[in-house]
């Protein structure tokens, strides 16, 4: 779970998608060297929103829907030890997220080819201070990052769904220092190569779903860093399902992830400031039901473990996907 705030202080911080490559990605989450962490912790990916069938995309000619519904409680923001870093701090966030992904029907690389856009808002409560007495208690609302995948590759062989592309992240709704030291979203623009897939047994009792993202972050345009310039680290995070089906209707399980950032955080100019290393390892039950033959309803829920630089807390989930059209395949 992420803390996707962003402060004007400074920062207190398949077919074929590859076995090979993903057993790669997934040692370099879990051996990967100290790094430092991003800015205020935040990220422009929402880690954990991608639990639910990670590999399967529309048909051919096919258009799906997927909507999410988030509400984050965390009361650490923790440091290099695991340890609370503020005395008094909370954050409460609320967000409501549109995915749309379509399936063009033009085969490439024994695939086909695809396209998304996912649109978030977000309602952010955080307070922070050094006692209760003189915490300072922040609100915001508005647009966090997009993703905008121009073109993707999608998979479909008996058992096995998988895609890869690459996302694209602009920087979220330009900073203001009218609203205060509290803005929605991270104020730069990202790129993350993404591979996932999804094993579906016979008859569909059991499946097995990851997906591994490489953020690579640009600097921040922050106007209220002043003459610094801050630029956050590469982020690795890896989400993963394990579901089993008790019913013709109902799916039960593990779901979860990985974070660890990969390469350090670099700032010049005065006051900057980077510490520690960012991690979180999150774990909790889903549950999946389907309400139609193209259609879902997932709630999931994560608890942070092993938090270093970051906000730890609760995450609670629910999730809906259901397409537009049918595509070819019915």
């Amino acid at each position: 779970m992420f803390c996707i705030f962003q402060y004007s202080n400074p920062p207190i911080n398949i077919k074929h998608i590859g076995f090979s490559l993903m057993a790669c990605l997934m040692a370099a989450l879990l051996f990967s060297a100290a790094a430092r962490a991003t800015e205020n912790g935040g990220s422009v990916y929402p880690v954990g929103a991608e639990t639910v069938l990670q590999g399967m995309m529309p048909a051919p000619h096919a258009t799906g829907v997927a909507t999410f519904t988030l509400f984050i409680t965390a009361n650490e923001f923790d440091n290099s030890n695991g340890q609370p870093a503020l005395p008094d701090f909370k954050a409460r966030i609320f967000g409501n997220a549109v995915k749309i992904e379509h399936n063009w029907g033009i085969p490439v690389f024994g695939g086909m080819l695809e396209s998304t856009v996912a649109i978030p808002v977000l309602y952010e409560q955080v307070r922070e201070g050094t006692s209760h007495a003189n915490s300072e208690k922040l609100t915001q609302f508005g647009l966090s990052n997009c993703l905008i995948v121009p073109l993707g590759v999608a998979y479909h062989k008996g058992h096995w769904n998988g895609f890869y592309q690459v996302d694209f992240y602009p920087p979220a709704a330009p900073y203001s220092t009218a609203t205060g030291k509290l803005n929605v979203g991270q104020h730069h623009t990202a790129l993350s190569p993404v591979g996932a897939f999804t094993y579906l047994s016979d008859k569909e009792k059991w499946e097995v779903s990851s997906k591994v993202d490489y953020i690579v972050n640009f600097t921040d345009n922050n106007p209220a860093n002043g003459d610094a310039s801050y630029r956050s680290g590469n982020e690795l995070t890896w989400e993963y399902s394990a579901m089993r089906a008790v019913s013709k209707k109902m799916a039960l399980g593990l779901n979860g992830y990985l974070y660890q950032q990969t390469t350090n955080d670099q700032c010049t100019g005065a006051g900057c400031t980077v510490t520690g290393n960012g991690r979180d390892l999150a774990v909790g039950p889903e549950m999946r039901v389907f309400f139609g033959k193209h259609s879902a309803f997932a709630v999931k829920y994560f608890r942070d473990t092993l938090v270093e630089n970051k906000c730890r807390g609760n995450g609670f989930w629910f999730e809906t996907g259901f397409p537009l059209n049918f595509g070819k395949h019915k």
